[in-house]
């Protein structure tokens, strides 16, 4: 009797175990069965539709919604930040998802690697950058059509200093996600983020790291007033960074921006 009643324990702790797993197979999909995006240019996916938008698409084609007017230490130039919009039930101020510092000597340490004369706004759903002139009362986008913006460096609106001069940038720099480049018919952070200079006016665009770069961190040198880029090679050029790939140093003097010298390269 006991062994009968071990058996049909067994039994059941068996068929629960098997019913359970089969009930998890079928509840939780994989991250390829999850639909990518849409022709509106927002995807339907949760994971993907933060941050992401549809290659090939016109800043017309996606909804979106200035922010604010940003104020930069150029008198005539002032820039708007461009996001895509959220279902208004959804959608906040814009404010909470991006933050703007300023260097100034003598504050923390946890701003000595801002750089002096500018300010940074980090984007997030941030699509483009509109650059308006107050003296000829014209308006130019920095991107021709719909990107993410990592990170905008612009001239400080507040006077700042260096080595107790002061300092003034009359350019703006931008790290970003411009183009699908590990062809997957989305831009977003998956793809190879770019680093451009644009002059005071936003007429001149020069792209200062390779395009077969993913642009991963920087590191200010106030000695020499000299930017750091640390950037991976896309060894395998599957359009998209991978961990395992080298990381190289690149430099350009923020007095006056040009293309990116080698200063390290990895050879592993």
């Amino acid at each position: 009797m006991r062994k009968n009643l071990v058996a049909v324990i067994i039994l059941i702790s068996c068929l629960t175990v098997c019913c359970f797993s089969s009930c998890s197979q079928k509840g939780e999909p994989s991250e390829e069965q999850i639909t990518v995006s849409t022709a509106s240019g927002i995807s339907t996916a949760e994971d993907t539709s933060l941050n992401s938008v549809t290659k090939d698409l016109t800043m017309k084609e996606v909804p979106t919604f200035p922010n604010k007017v940003i104020l930069t230490g150029l008198d005539e130039h002032r820039l708007v930040s461009i996001y895509k919009s959220k279902p208004p039930e959804t959608r906040g101020d814009a404010d909470n998802s991006n933050r703007t510092y300023s260097y100034n000597e003598g504050e923390d340490e946890q701003n000595e690697h801002f750089m002096p004369g500018v300010d940074i706004l980090f984007g997030y759903n941030l699509l483009n950058i509109a650059h308006y002139d107050l003296k000829t009362e014209k308006t130019n986008l920095l991107f021709n059509h719909p990107v993410l913006v990592k990170t905008l460096y612009y001239p400080s609106f507040v006077q700042d200093t260096l080595n107790k001069q002061p300092i003034n940038r009359d350019y703006y720099l931008v790290s970003v996600y411009d183009e699908d480049t590990n062809k997957d018919n989305l831009i977003n952070k998956k793809d190879l983020r770019r680093f451009y200079h644009f002059d005071a006016h936003c007429a001149t665009k020069t792209q200062l790291i390779p395009g077969n770069y993913a642009v991963a961190r920087s590191q200010y040198d106030s000695k020499n007033d000299l930017m750091y880029i640390f950037a991976r090679y896309d060894e395998n050029s599957n359009g998209t960074e991978e961990k395992s790939e080298p990381i190289q140093i690149f430099w350009f003097s923020l007095r006056t921006p040009a293309k990116a010298k080698f200063l390290y390269r990895n050879i592993n």
